[in-house]
């Protein structure tokens, strides 16, 4: 521009003129729109990984409290087995008129294992399946951070789209952003 008011435009001038006053949806728009939508799915999912990373970590917990309850279960069944065996020990070196007792004991003491036994292996199935939903929570974790990872790199993408002007990196936010989606998709029907 000189200093009496005459403008002379290059043509490149002309052309980022007119790109701003008629495109404002260009490149860099259209790449801030992808980058905020990816950026809010990206914040869903990474909820979603960490609410399932905390639900995994209680229901192992769950699973070793009915474990431990299992093993007193199975202690007292031993106990019962000890006194048992002590009655049956009995049975043998008493009298023929003291028997009756010590055989009342024993028919008791298996009486009473038998329901020991029933509630130690209801806890043992109850760990079992605490493991089992332990499990499938850090499977869906995995999905959610590994869908949340691709929506970060997309982000990360769309930036260098917009420094370096390439569109094919733009293509590639939208793919890995698309895959990242996929990934959550999956995540959220336990896949």
């Amino acid at each position: 521009m000189s200093g009496h008011g005459f403008h002379v435009h290059g043509p490149h001038d002309h052309e980022l003129e007119h790109a701003a006053q008629h495109n404002p949806e260009g490149m860099a728009g259209k790449l801030a729109v992808i980058t905020a939508i990816l950026a809010t799915v990206g914040a869903l999912f990474s909820y979603m990984g960490g609410a399932t990373q905390a639900n995994a970590g209680l229901y192992k917990n769950n699973a070793a409290i009915k474990k431990t309850e299992a093993s007193n279960k199975w202690n007292y069944y031993q106990a019962k087995s000890s006194k048992q065996n002590l009655a049956e020990l009995a049975l043998a070196l008493v009298p023929e008129d003291r028997k009756a007792g010590y055989q009342a004991e024993i028919e008791r003491y298996k009486g009473e294992k038998a329901d020991i036994k029933k509630e130690a292996e209801a806890l043992e199935e109850a760990a079992t399946e605490w493991d089992h939903q332990s499990d499938e929570q850090m499977h869906q974790h995995h999905r959610w951070a590994q869908a949340t990872t691709a929506l970060q790199i997309s982000i990360a993408m769309a930036a260098i789209a917009l420094l370096t002007k390439r569109r094919w990196m733009a293509w590639g936010t939208v793919g890995i952003g698309g895959v990242g989606v996929v990934v959550g998709v999956l995540a959220w029907f336990h896949v």
